[in-house]
Formats: structure tokens, C-alpha cells, sequence
């Protein structure tokens, strides 16, 4: 059984930072694509980032360049987000999902199995 824990989020103040970890189990982890995607309230789902394991491509979604860092351990089965100088636009439910490929993206499509979410909280 595929399963993804997602955990990390919290409250943090502007300017802050919060490391979100996405724990994977039941499938190849390092033949597949892992990505991370936030949803506000009222706002539809986007991509943030992915990570190939297959050789530690990553993708970023352009609000979180320069900000936001992907990377993954493949010996412990566990992708992180690293979220620096978070602004109150990053407030949303965070989830990690794995690809149907060693491909991915930041768009959803294509994204077979979902973690529960974690929320982050950025207040001003």
C-alpha cells in the first residue's frame, strides 16, 4: 500500500522558515517523482515543487524560487521542503504526492497517490 506522510507545517511569523517532510512508503522511491503542492482557502490546488530521485532534478513553481528548497533522502524514503522567508501568501494546506513517472512536475496531472496535507500558517 502506497502511503504518504506529510508533516512539518505550523504558524510562523513573515520572514520565517518551516521544513516540511513527506515520509513515503509502499512503492520504489527512487524510481519516481515526488512533488509538493499547497492549497489556500478558496484557491484551487498548485504546484510547488518536484524532486526526480531518479538524479535529483527539481522544479520550482516561480512564486517560490529563490525561497523554497526541494530535496530528498533516498535511503530514508523522505522528500523535504525547505521554506525560507515565507510570506502570508504561502498560508495553505501543503500535500506530497509521487508521479506515475520518474518524470513529474509541478503540475498535478499525472500525480497518482496524495499525503493527507500539513498546514502552514504565515501570519503578517
Amino acid at each position: 500500500e502506497v502511503q504518504l506522510q506529510a508533516s512539518g507545517g505550523g504558524l510562523v511569523q513573515a520572514g520565517g522558515s518551516l521544513r516540511l517532510s513527506c515520509a513515503a512508503s509502499g512503492f520504489i522511491f527512487d524510481d519516481y517523482a515526488i512533488g509538493w503542492f499547497r492549497q489556500a482557502p478558496g484557491k484551487e490546488r498548485e504546484g510547488v515543487s518536484c524532486i526526480k530521485n531518479t538524479d535529483d532534478t527539481t522544479d520550482y513553481a516561480d512564486s517560490v524560487k529563490g525561497r523554497f528548497t526541494i530535496s530528498s533522502d533516498n535511503a530514508k524514503n523522505t522528500v523535504y521542503l525547505q521554506m525560507n522567508s515565507l510570506k502570508p501568501d504561502d498560508t495553505a494546506v501543503y500535500y506530497c504526492a509521487v508521479h506515475r513517472t520518474s518524470v513529474g512536475s509541478t503540475s498535478p496531472g499525472g500525480y497518482v497517490y496524495w499525503g493527507q496535507g500539513t498546514l502552514v500558517t504565515v501570519s503578517s
